[in-house]
């Protein structure tokens, strides 16, 4: 089978999608549709309509799209059909009905952010920065009955490096996504693919699974963390939704400050005077959190209802005497 005769309908909604419709596109793959969510109201009084990247993208190559408000209605099921696709690839969607992921004779892969069967779930970048992981990877997988646990088909890794973010491993995977979906499709074409059962892929580690993240889930409980993890939990949430805690100022009021990126165990936070607070300024100029096992110095925060700025920055504007963490 040639490119241009498999029929190819793509589902995904943000920035993370863009690159793997481009590419198929780029390669010479027959696109036929593209499926993404309804535009989203924004603005003062929600009277604009923005359309999602996914869309903007598709209809800048002139590609069909669909919008459905939901994924069984009969209408939209119809138009799918009358698409008639070979093979559908979802890239960060939504959770498909049997209706819709069975429907293309070749079957519905995902790509999932993670190295399956670790990190099931819609957070596997952050949890996996959150953990301490230092590896972490890319698969794409045919879509079954249950979330994130049909047969993997490849997958590629990428190191996670000790200060990296949120958005750096974003957007690695991004780019390598674009490569390994574009890999897996040419080899659905030439008959190449093994899938192999999840419960086939032999694992030493205990499976950690990647929730939804909460408001109340980025909650900094500084009793419960060492400077490593304190460290990684920061990281696992920056730049989003980003990591928060709650200072309590000398009057005995409480304000919330986030904090997005964070040094270990720093030589300018190093200091002797056990007066000062669990949060301490080195002579005004390093933001720092002793806590029990050392140091971790706040290199960028936003207080609420304030820019997110520098500590050094902050700190020339703001005396900190008599704060505390709660």
């Amino acid at each position: 089978m040639e490119k241009k005769d498999l029929r190819i309908v793509y589902m995904g909604t943000p920035d993370f999608a863009v690159p793997t419709l481009e590419r198929l596109i780029s390669d010479g793959y027959n696109v036929v549709g593209v499926i993404t969510m309804p535009d989203k109201p924004i603005g003062r009084h929600q009277s604009q309509l923005q359309a999602s990247p996914v869309k903007e993208c598709a209809m800048r190559h002139n590609i069909p799209v669909l919008q459905p408000e939901k994924l069984k209605d009969e209408i939209f099921l119809e138009e799918l059909r009358q698409l008639k696709a070979d093979l559908q690839i979802v890239v960060a969607f939504r959770m498909l009905p049997e209706v819709v992921w069975a429907m293309p004779r070749l079957g519905t892969f995902n790509l999932h952010a993670a190295l399956l069967p670790q990190y099931r779930g819609a957070a596997p970048i952050n949890w996996a920065i959150i953990n301490g992981d230092r590896e972490t990877g890319i698969t794409t997988f045919f879509l079954d009955h249950q979330i994130d646990t049909g047969e993997v088909i490849q997958q590629a890794r990428v190191p996670i490096g000790e200060d990296d973010n949120v958005e750096d491993i974003h957007d690695r995977l991004m780019t390598l996504g674009a490569d390994l979906v574009a890999e897996t499709v040419q080899n659905i074409i030439e008959g190449k693919i093994k899938p192999i059962p999840q419960e086939q892929m032999h694992t030493d580690e205990h499976l950690r699974p990647a929730p939804k993240i909460f408001r109340e889930t980025c909650q900094i409980i500084w009793t419960d963390h060492t400077v490593e993890s304190a460290h990684n939990f920061i990281r696992g949430l920056s730049p989003y939704p980003g990591a928060w805690t709650t200072i309590i100022t000398p009057d005995g009021k409480e304000t919330t400050m986030k904090i997005y990126k964070t040094k270990k165990n720093p030589s300018a936070c190093k200091e002797t005077n056990e007066q000062r607070t669990n949060l301490y300024s080195d002579s005004n100029k390093n933001l720092c959190i002793r806590l029990t096992d050392g140091e971790l110095q706040i290199l960028e925060l936003q207080l609420a209802g304030k820019r997110k700025m520098n500590a050094s920055d902050f700190l020339r504007g703001t005396s900190i005497e008599g704060w505390s963490l709660k």
